[in-house]
């Protein structure tokens, strides 16, 4: 198989990521964790040059392909490569074909970081980055004067559930949004209530404004204006830290996990499900965080784990998301046998209601961190175990 990492160009070409990964020796082990992804996805006819090229020069997109070859697999599935697109031809099991197009919404190669941040703005650009992206895909799909064999005039295409896998990369802080923005652009969800007598609530929003004023549709999955879309399959950790947690180097890694348990199931005197935040030192290196929230029959909240990568536990499915378009023309099948990692998530037409199908323990978000003063002390503090 085409090596990933030999380089190919000069070195004020290559990405950032790409020269951290290939010079720098305490990567070493990441390497055959990322080429592994690739199997099979360097075979495609007349595109391994292409694909390798862009993995070394602009990384993210060519990164977020990899991401999903790899978990295509680990959801017992395979792709057809002799198909030249969209990106996956896909057999799951049963036989089941579907196909994925792949998109990241990106970083400007000329971006400049700004001078202040304002979350309102970051949130607001980046669903309109997502959004974009997705009405490309689609117009992919559909057709348009530039492009002369749309997607819906392929065979394979054609009567089958057509997915668009989005992940994103437009700035530095992105990965940190959760799954907020997207619930944004597919469900009109605006960001949860973070205190007072709505704490939790979302109120419903059904367009954003660009820069320029013009309104952009975003809630596109509560009506049939992308009925061509089957699902979305979105994720903030199918990135270069996946490769590094399963190289299991040396890292300090941040994490949260959604949970919920019915309260019958809670063991007497548990203090991991005692309403209210709680804060515990498991071991040197290894923190965790509890904030818990009951309603009738159930007690959810959030872990927040700090930890050492030897102590850190993550598949490769764990952070992926699928949602489901209720006005698809083509559903994606009901039966379809998802892992127990793959948060799913629903929109109830009738009662206009998010319904989340999320596992406990499902994967939130991760940052990877180097082991040092610098990120442990300003973590460890904002999480309160410093004083």
């Amino acid at each position: 198989m085409m090596d990933l990492f030999e380089p190919r160009f000069r070195e004020e070409k290559l990405h950032n990521h790409f020269r951290l990964i290939s010079a720098d020796a305490g990567y070493e082990k990441v390497q055959p964790i990322i080429q592994a992804w690739a199997t099979g996805l360097l075979n495609r006819k007349g595109e391994s040059e292409k694909f390798v090229n862009e993995f070394q020069t602009t990384f993210n997109s060519s990164m977020w392909e990899l991401y999903l070859n790899r978990a295509l697999i680990d959801l017992g599935c395979s792709v057809d490569f002799s198909k030249s697109a969209p990106d996956f031809f896909v057999r799951g099991p049963g036989n089941y074909e579907f196909n994925i197009e792949a998109v990241v919404s990106d970083m400007p190669a000329t971006a400049t970081p700004a001078k202040t941040f304002n979350e309102q703005d970051f949130k607001t650009r980046g669903a309109l980055k997502l959004a974009g992206k997705i009405r490309d895909k689609l117009d992919l799909y559909r057709g348009s004067k530039e492009k002369k064999h749309p997607y819906w005039s392929m065979s394979h295409v054609r009567d089958r559930p057509f997915v668009i896998a989005i992940a994103p990369f437009d700035s530095e802080l992105s990965l940190f949004q959760n799954n907020e923005l997207i619930n944004m652009v597919l469900f009109g969800l605006a960001p949860p209530a973070v205190e007072g007598p709505d704490l939790g609530k979302q109120a419903k929003i059904s367009s954003l404004l660009k820069p320029s004023g013009a309104p952009v549709e975003i809630g596109i999955f509560t009506n049939d204006s992308f009925k061509e879309i089957s699902a979305v399959f979105f994720s903030t950790v199918g990135t270069f830290g996946k490769a590094v947690v399963e190289s299991k180097i040396d890292k300090l890694v941040r994490s949260t996990r959604y949970r919920l348990i019915n309260k019958h199931e809670v063991e007497p005197n548990s203090k991991l499900w005692q309403i209210g935040t709680h804060r515990f030192q498991l071991a040197p290196l290894n923190y965790l965080v509890v904030d818990r929230r009951e309603s009738e029959d159930q007690i959810g909240g959030a872990d927040v784990l700090i930890q050492h990568s030897s102590f850190h536990r993550e598949t490769h499915l764990d952070g992926l998301q699928v949602y489901f378009n209720p006005y698809a023309q083509v559903q994606f099948a009901p039966h379809f046998p998802w892992p127990k990692e793959v948060a799913l998530n629903y929109y109830d037409v009738e009662s206009g209601e998010h319904i989340q199908a999320h596992p406990d323990g499902a994967l939130v978000s991760r940052q990877v961190y180097e082991i040092t003063p610098q990120y442990i002390r300003p973590l460890l503090g904002r999480y309160g175990f410093l004083r």
